[in-house]
């Protein structure tokens, strides 16, 4: 419905959403309007939690679920003369109906014969009343017709349930053939058919609505009669703004805050048990259901779906969602045995539907929530005295009043709420699922059924046996594509390490399909990544919620009862060595033919050639379904027989033909897939061959090398632990793969399809790679045949060069007769040369050796060229070169990954020229900020703000022209950094706030943008503290990043960032490096196209940057689309890199990357030299522009139409590619344009700050004291950054004396309370806050506290949100009450005391210090390497919920300490830099004593008194938590002071 049809490389699978969330509903089950009018009221606070596109008015959808209004009904029936049954006894088909009035009648003629033929009683349609005052055209226009269809129970349904059931039978019917229904009887309007609900309890008024729109829309929902006990609402942001009426929640059983990260996957599978799905409920109706899932609807929609086919099947509404939601079960050991069996129970039976996810559900006697096992999505809830139960995304959405509220707690990660109205009470996440694991015996059902593989000893000797080998281990090596770089780089580095290795500089090499060597199958797929609509997660700081346990073999029917019937065999993790897979051959001996394992060739006849993989491929796919139906549940791939006269086929290509051909057969679900291969090798293997449906992959020849390898050099290794090293490399690498796009476990993770393929053609991946995202075209099954060939030729050929060696491979490091590479020896000589001399000849040559790809293919714009104007215009009517270079920016690097000799050298060129340099994520010196004696400037005008927040501070932000928010990185989206201590020197720790040696730790996501409306949370933060600075979002290329791009741009960003995957300075794992991410000219192309099919182009700039190095470079990526270009290892070239590729050991022999001082004066580089380079690229570019008759950059972009794709005779592997979805042209409507012209609204002009502003200008001019009182709402958000920014300009970080600003507030403030506060600001808050507070709190102090007449426990309830104080860098906070998930996330130097958190606290904190007088959750301190935290743990249970990989927990004695060292703690705080914190190795009694006492003066916590008044017996149950990283750098500093002071004194 108004949604445009894939074209160009837009497609409409590609949107996401995310929104605000709300539920209210009287506990006692009493039905009144007054619910309706709540949850309206709750819709509209939410309202800044959604978006709008360039129609304001066009909002992304809105809408609410109730119970059936039955006397509004009724009234209707005895009006029309309609003889209506009992409550229950009838249901109601909220209906969108075509607009066309003949598919109208057809549709509503299918409803009535379809509930005849079901045998249920139709009595007639209900017109829906709407008024559509205040409605957009488009809204209008895109509008269904509205009815309601009335049925009545039938004789042949039992009960109320079984009728429910015969409604989805009806409603599937009715709806899944309507697409060929069209087709059929030409009627297209057909299709727009959708019913929103059909229930004989609930019902859904949604629509393409805007949050405010919903009441004023239905006249229903304003009609008194229309009563209610629950209602549940929901805003929707939507990437894109496509008006879609069914897309808007809530769907029928659910609304949905979060995004499904495997729905692929899921959807697949639940494809695939078609054939082994039966219900003794449904009978033959679940055949009339299928597909149950249907094609191309939102990941909400196919969770609702899911959902909805479970209740069907009998399982309760509860029981449904653990299965389809489960908490992370396996490895906690805080779970109770019998749930963590009723967890891995389900297990076998549905894979999870994995992602950050706040669920509301409900069927109309039950309504509840949950939340995803990361606690990514917040939820709160409040009860009042008076029954009614509040539950919405952000507190604060109904005005109740403080004195009512009994109870105010959250959603906590894994855990659930349920409202039972039948029983009118809460039914709490502890009862609830003890109930269910309670109520059959999982364990022994377990115990009956289950088998792990390690407990198998069992082993077969004649399976265990290797066949001999008549060829040798090198010509093995190479059949497989071996190269010296596989071994040295990957297999030593692993066995040795047990770790993914890491590289730097990026890639420079051509992608799969452009280079004219052999590439393996893997190559020409890349991974998928999270970026903004839903967060990667920390594999190895929170590894308690990832797993890799999988299941082999066949999976049980998920509607039947199979109880302990059904035998499985588990793996812990799915690298199977050579004694596992024979245990996997025995088991049908070792457990009495429970399974039975087929093994399958894999390899083709070599004589055969090309022509005879297809037939191959057929003939192993057929073998497969026999197997199958034989009754063999395992079937094991097998390219073991590969020999001089058998071909091995690429592993990869047989496991998604065979997984797919026994998905499209319905026998997927029977049986397990094993692959055993000589091919994988590196972690991009095993992923590829996970995603498309190996269970389990044995990489035979990578032992029998690692085995070679270790005799030769690591003979003190024993064999099984170098093989053990290698599995447990791959594993984290695997892990590390699932978490950048957000998965965490590898069940769902299997089968997913987390890949993009780049370089394959549409008809290959159909066929193989069902599913998969192909943007341009490329090489079929004949072209992988042949490189399958060549492979084998090498192994098995007459070539000397590879009589006794391997391949050299080249890909990782620039190698003679390897890959070819960009970058060169010669061509960055020639460079330096040009830029060092002024020299435009060398110059020439070295664009040339970039440029001209006709003889070596290196980049996708390379098959590009100009069409070039009839008469060219003359060089000087092209616009300067001076103005070009303003376009230009260099590259994000930081003061800690370069030298500060680079990072200066590189500002200071950009400034004179007028271009912009990049902070990085580091942070940046004050002195910087203030322009040389020369005129010179040090300053970067765009200053970085990535995960880390590292030197974050007030002053740094509004010291910038724009501020980029880091989303992802080209060498590793997805994916965190580290620094490690030995580049933090006492410099690098003082920028970045930290401690000197100690590692500091970007993590995978910002933990405030867990989604889109977070994003526009952040950029909302950042435009508040520096109104006039431009705020961008680098993104990184991937299939569906312009979606996101369009997402970006509603989230109000003025610049978006599309960077290539090639990447650059930073140490990156070698898999992120070469195999995550696309080239910027898919990216770019899809971001033009579909920001100007949204209409949101022209208020937002784009950016291209990523391997750009010539003037050729930039004239492609300004007609793809691009306003201004990102350069940054070609200016670092200029300055005097070499391409070492050493940048992440600190050992650059040049100066560049590294913080060594003996190093770093070697650097040679000049800003001149910079300022040279940018020069002849603009100036290069200025030539090719006046050849094509263009006189201004600005009239270049997005002109696709003057490039073309006849460059040149292609090699035999790029001959398949095909550039026109690249370059489409999308059809803009009149006056529209194609580059950016407008500005964002940011809607500052309502925000509270403006009156702060004006009541503190005297305190900001004079330093006078002003004390000011204020309501706040939760629709006040960022309250206290706008004031901090002016406060900043004026006085830099140093703020104003303490106290000077006091703010006196009462109520429920918004997001983001206090972020950036400026030290002299202290904001009291009486009532509590939602996410985000105190975000890069710069000094200023904040004070949340409960009102005095609230009937609540403090310490019960919760007082702040979320992922509080992240990135603080200075100053203080007391929260009278609990705070949620990642309390003092990567603090760096606050303080604060708070009453019990919630799981992760004090995540990555790297100084300050944390007082929790309550109980926390679950991996405290995880990846903690500074600071200290003391913990009240009066009853011991603290250390089981510890991460001890960092800290130790030491007692607190009362004796106080001898020495004074740097000082004792003091009660009152000295400046923004001197808390009054002292000497943190000693007086641990004496601080946490005047920390207490602080919080009791600032919030008058009961608790805080009660733990005074006996303070010496509360003083022994404090636990501190001491970093080790962190104190044994403060004892080197301290050892360092003392020799000082004995040199000084001699």
């Amino acid at each position: 419905m108004g949604y445009p049809s894939s074209q160009g490389l837009y497609d409409p699978a590609n949107e996401h959403d995310a929104c605000g969330v709300g539920m209210v509903a009287h506990i006692k089950g009493e039905k009144s309007h007054a619910i309706i009018a709540q949850a309206l009221e709750i819709l509209e606070k939410l309202d800044h939690r959604g978006a709008v596109g360039s129609d304001p008015l066009l909002g992304d959808g809105a809408g609410i679920l109730i119970q059936i209004p039955d006397p509004l009904i009724r009234r209707w029936a005895t009006a029309q003369g309609h003889d209506l049954p009992q409550p229950g006894d009838y249901a109601i088909g909220m209906c969108f109906l075509p607009q066309d009035d003949a598919a109208r009648a057809f549709v509503k003629g299918r409803m009535e014969a379809f509930t005849a033929k079901e045998g249920q009683k139709f009595i007639g349609w209900r017109e829906v009343p709407t008024t559509q005052d205040g409605l957009g055209a488009a809204v209008i226009a895109s509008m269904p017709v509205i009815e309601m269809a009335v049925i009545a129970r039938g004789a042949n349904c039992a009960d109320q349930n079984a009728f429910e059931r015969k409604l989805l039978t009806i409603r599937k019917q009715v709806q899944n053939p309507l697409a060929s229904l069209a087709q059929k009887h030409g009627l297209p309007g057909v299709t727009e058919t959708y019913i929103p609900s059909f229930s004989t309890r609930t019902i859904v008024y949604k629509g393409l609505l805007l949050a405010t729109q919903v009441g004023s829309f239905y006249d229903d929902l304003r009609d008194p009669d229309c009563v209610s006990a629950l209602g549940l609402v929901h805003q929707r942001f939507s990437t894109n703004t496509f008006p879609s009426w069914r897309l808007a929640h809530p769907f029928r059983f659910i609304a949905h805050n979060g995004e499904i990260n495997t729905v692929r996957g899921n959807v697949n599978w639940m494809n695939a048990r078609r054939r082994t799905m039966e219900s003794e409920l449904l009978g033959p109706d679940l055949d009339k259901m299928w597909p149950i899932i249907p094609h191309g609807q939102s990941d909400t929609a196919c969770l609702d779906n899911a959902l909805e086919l479970l209740i069907a099947g009998g399982y309760s509404l509860a029981h449904a969602m653990m299965i389809l939601v489960p908490e992370a079960w396996s490895g906690n050991a805080q779970m109770t045995p019998e749930r963590r069996a009723f967890y891995e129970y389900h297990a076998a039976l549905m894979e999870p539907w994995d992602g950050p996810a706040a669920v509301c559900f409900t069927d109309g006697r039950q309504i509840g929530a949950t939340l995803d096992r990361n606690g990514l999505r917040p939820a709160r809830f409040c009860v009042t005295k008076d029954d009614i139960v509040c539950l919405a995304s952000e507190s604060g959405v109904l005005p109740f009043a403080e004195s009512d509220i009994v109870r105010k707690w959250r959603l906590q990660p894994g855990k659930m709420l349920l409202i039972d109205l039948d029983q009118g009470r809460i039914i709490e996440d502890d009862e609830l699922k003890a109930d269910l694991a309670n109520a059959e015996p999982y364990a022994e059902w377990l115990h009956q059924a289950q088998y792990n593989l390690a407990d198998i000893t069992d082993v077969v000797p004649e399976l265990a046996a290797i066949p001999a080998e008549d060829s040798t281990l090198l010509q093995r090596q190479q059949a497989f594509g071996y190269t010296q770089e596989d071994i040295s780089r990957f297999l030593e580095p692993m066995a040795v390490d047990a770790d993914d290795p890491i590289g730097s500089m990026g890639t420079d090499t051509p992608i799969a399909v452009l280079s004219d060597r052999a590439r393996l199958l893997y190559d020409y797929f890349k991974q998928n990544f999270a970026q903004v609509t839903n967060p990667p997660i920390d594999p190895i700081r929170e590894e308690l919620v990832m797993s890799l346990t999988s299941m082999i073999g066949p999976r049980p029917n998920l509607l039947g009862r199979d109880a302990g019937t059904h035998k499985r065999l588990e793996v812990d993790q799915p690298i199977l060595t050579n004694e596992d897979l024979a245990k996997i051959r025995s088991v049908e001996e070792a457990l009495d033919g429970a399974f039975r394992c087929a093994t399958i060739d894999i390899t083709w006849d070599a004589s055969s050639g090309a022509e005879g993989l297809e037939l191959a491929l057929k003939e192993m796919c057929w073998a497969a379904t026999e197997a199958v139906l034989q009754d063999h549940n395992i079937l094991v791939l097998s390219d073991r027989g590969q020999s001089e006269s058998r071909v091995p086929m690429p592993a990869l290509l047989a496991t998604a033909a065979v997984h797919h051909h026994l998905v499209r057969q319905g026998l997927r679900m029977q049986t397990g897939l094993v692959v055993e291969t000589g091919e994988a090798r590196e972690v991009h293997h095993f992923c590829a061959l996970a995603g498309y449906g190996a269970e389990a992959i044995n990489p035979y020849l990578a032992f029998e090398t690692i085995e070679a390898l270790r005799v030769k050099r690591h003979a003190d290794l024993p064999a099984a632990k170098v093989q053990q090293n290698f599995i447990k490399g791959v594993g984290k690498g695997i892990r590390k793969v699932m978490s950048k796009m957000g998965i965490s476990t590898y069940q769902s993770y299997c089968g997913a399809q987390i890949f993009d393929a780049v370089g394959l053609s549409t008809a290959f991946v159909e066929k193989y790679f069902t599913g998969t995202a192909t943007t341009i075209e490329g090489i079929g099954l004949a072209e992988v045949a042949e490189e399958a060939l060549r492979r084998h030729g090498q192994a098995y050929g007459d070539n000397p060069l590879y009589d006794g060696m391997l391949d050299v491979g080249g890909i990782y490091q620039y190698r003679l007769r390897g890959e070819e590479h960009a970058w060169t020896p010669q061509n960055v000589a020639q460079l330096q040369h040009a830029v060092r001399g002024n020299d435009p000849k060398n110059y020439a040559e070295f664009a040339a050796s970039i440029n001209e790809q006709s003889e070596r293919l290196l980049t996708i714009r390379g098959l590009l060229e100009f069409r070039k104007a009839e008469k060219p215009i003359p060089l000087d009517e092209v616009e300067p070169a001076a103005e070009i270079v303003k376009r230009f920016s260099t590259g994000a690097m930081s003061l800690g990954s370069i030298s500060h000799e680079a990072h200066s050298t590189m500002a200071i060129a950009m400034n004179r020229i007028g271009g912009r340099s990049n902070t990085g994520e580091g942070g940046e010196e004050p002195f910087r900020f203030k322009p040389l004696a020369n005129g010179d400037s040090m300053r970067s005008r765009i200053k970085q703000v990535a995960s880390g927040r590292f030197g974050v501070t007030t002053e740094y932000l509004v010291n910038s022209d724009d501020i980029q928010i880091k989303m992802a990185q080209g060498a590793k989206p997805g994916e965190g950094g580290q620094l490690p201590g030995h580049k933090v020197d006492k410099r690098i720790g003082a920028v970045r706030h930290s401690t000197p040696g100690v590692g500091l730790i970007s993590p995978p996501p910002h933990h405030d943008i867990y989604s889109i409306e977070d994003l526009a949370q952040l950029i909302h933060d950042l435009k508040n503290v520096n109104p006039v600075a431009r705020i961008s979002v680098k993104l990184v290329s991937e299939v569906g990043v312009g979606t996101v791009a369009a997402g970006v741009s509603k989230a109000r960003a003025d610049h978006v960032t599309i960077a290539g995957y090639d990447g650059g300075t930073g140490a990156s794992p070698l898999t992120s490096l070469t195999h995550a991410g696309s080239p910027w000219e898919i990216g770019l192309a899809e971001t033009q196209q579909t920001l100007l099919l949204n209409d949101l182009r022209e208020r937002i700039a784009v950016q291209v940057d990523g391997g750009l190095r010539t003037g050729r470079d930039v004239a492609i990526g300004a007609l793809l689309g691009a306003d201004e270009f990102g350069f940054a290892t070609a200016p670092l070239i200029a300055a005097g890199c070499i391409m070492m590729r050493k940048c992440h050991l600190n050992t650059c022999p040049v100066g560049v990357a590294t913080q060594d001082p003996v190093l770093r004066a070697r650097f040679t580089g000049q800003p001149e030299h910079v300022v040279n380079y940018m020069f002849f690229v603009a100036e290069e570019l200025r030539a090719i522009m006046a050849e094509m008759g263009i006189r201004t950059v600005a009239e270049m972009v997005g002109r696709v139409d003057l490039l073309d794709t006849h460059r040149m005779e292609r090699h035999w592997k790029a001959r398949g590619i095909d550039l026109g979805r690249i370059l489409h042209q999308v059809k803009i409507k009149e006056g529209a344009s194609l580059r950016q012209r407008g500005v964002q609204d940011h809607g500052l002009e309502g925000a509270l700050d403006n009156r702060l502003i004006a009541d503190c200008a005297a305190a900001i001019d004079t330093k006078a004291p002003v004390q000011l009182a204020y309501e706040v709402r939760n629709v006040n958000r960022t309250v206290g950054a706008m004031l901090s920014g002016e406060i900043a300009k004026a006085h830099g970080h140093e703020g104003l004396p303490t106290d000077s600003i006091r703010i006196n507030l009462t109520g429920v403030a918004g997001q983001s309370f206090g972020a950036w506060l400026a030290h002299g600001v202290t904001i009291d808050l009486v009532g509590d806050a939602n996410d985000y507070v105190g975000k890069g709190l710069s000094g200023g102090r904040i004070i949340v506290r409960q009102p005095a007449e609230a009937p609540r426990a403090a310490q019960d309830n919760i007082i702040v949100g979320n992922t509080v104080m992240y990135g603080a860098i200075a100053g203080e906070a007391y929260f009278n009450g609990v705070a949620g998930e990642r309390f003092a996330v990567r603090n760096s130097g606050a303080i604060a005391v708070v009453e019990g958190t919630g799981d992760h606290g004090c995540e990555y904190m790297t100084g300050g210090v944390v007082v929790v007088l309550g109980k926390t959750g679950r991996n405290f301190a995880a990846g903690m390497s500074g600071g200290i935290a003391y913990v009240y743990d009066p009853d011991g249970a603290f250390k089981d919920l510890v991460n001890h990989a960092q800290v130790d927990l030491l007692p607190i004695t009362s004796a106080p300490d001898a020495e004074e060292g740097t000082g004792r703690p003091t009660q009152r705080p000295r400046s923004v830099n001197d808390f009054g914190m002292g000497d943190m190795l000693r007086h641990d009694a004496e601080r946490l004593r005047i920390l207490v006492e602080r919080h009791l003066l600032h919030t008058g916590s009961k608790l805080a008194g009660a733990l005074l008044a006996d303070w010496d017996a509360a003083l022994n149950r404090f636990v501190k938590v001491m970093p080790r990283d962190y104190a044994a750098a403060l004892k080197r500093l301290e050892a360092e002071r003392h020799e000082a002071a004995s040199v000084a004194a001699e």
